[in-house]
């Protein structure tokens, strides 16, 4: 199936193109790289008449520091985070979640921002950047806001952004040099979107202890009590004890819908346990 007949209209700027959302009542859809909006459009699982090519817009591509943070356009392709072209300001975290994004063709085209906004529970920038404490800037009709990217996911592929609303990017932190993270993932095969995701991010500097598991409901969940833990400090003689495999079952059994005994649930087990053996073993 092909999509249904659309207007296509190239936004100059930011203030342009919320221009443009607004004057279609907010009904319009607005595309970077396309790679999740053009597939859903063919089959009819999203629709609208009015497309707003947000690609030329300079401050979507701009990466820079911003005080104690990192900003990243939501423009940024993966392919370019992949490839070095822009900071990784987590210590290779980043270019490690980037370089296993589906295929290259996609990475090429598909965004950053794309991959958010688009909020696939499955997809690897929701869990990648939840476990980073990202934070997401947002340009709305009335001035610009700043949400705690755990608050910015709502559900199944559904956002807190209004019907004009357009993600800029996010702030992420600056990791220093002692920090330990992973990210692994569960896929049936190469390329497809993950089964599970385990990421682990540690940083004392910054404050951080961080365990998420993604492709594990409507959207990808801190593991509250496994982070806590993990800010305790954790050996990884403990991994092997009773103890750490009832807390682990618990954040899973609180946070998920699977049952204790099903396939989806042991696998979410095993996920979060290779991440958190990988982050303390750095």
């Amino acid at each position: 199936m092909k999509a249904g007949k659309l207007n296509y209209h190239l936004a100059a700027g930011l203030d342009d193109a919320i221009a443009l959302n607004l004057a279609h009542d907010g009904m319009a859809k607005y595309m970077a790289g396309g790679q999740s909006l053009m597939p859903m459009m063919n089959l009819r699982l999203a629709s609208s008449e009015e497309i707003i090519d947000i690609t030329r817009i300079p401050e979507l591509g701009q990466s820079r520091a911003m005080g104690e943070h990192f900003f990243m356009g939501a423009g940024i392709t993966h392919a370019m985070i992949e490839d070095g072209k822009v900071h990784d300001p987590a210590q290779g975290y980043l270019q490690h979640v980037a370089h296993g994004i589906a295929y290259r063709s996609i990475r090429n085209k598909g965004t950053l921002g794309g991959s958010l906004a688009h909020a696939d529970p499955a997809a690897d920038w929701p869990t990648a950047l939840l476990a980073l404490g990202a934070v997401a800037v947002i340009k709305r009709p009335g001035g610009d806001v700043q949400i705690p990217l755990a608050d910015f996911q709502l559900g199944l592929m559904e956002t807190c952004l209004g019907e004009a609303d357009l993600l800029m990017g996010v702030l992420l932190p600056q990791l220093s040099t002692s920090a330990r993270w992973s990210y692994v993932k569960f896929c049936h095969k190469v390329g497809e979107f993950a089964h599970s995701i385990g990421a682990v991010v540690l940083d004392t500097t910054q404050g951080l202890a961080n365990a998420v598991l993604g492709a594990a409901g409507d959207k990808p969940v801190l593991l509250p009590r496994l982070s806590a833990k993990l800010s305790q400090g954790m050996r990884l003689s403990e991994l092997t004890t009773d103890a750490f495999t009832a807390l682990l079952e618990q954040d899973i059994a609180e946070q998920t819908s699977h049952d204790k005994s099903s396939y989806d649930f042991h696998l979410h087990k095993t996920m979060i346990t290779r991440a958190v053996t990988e982050a303390l073993k750095k």
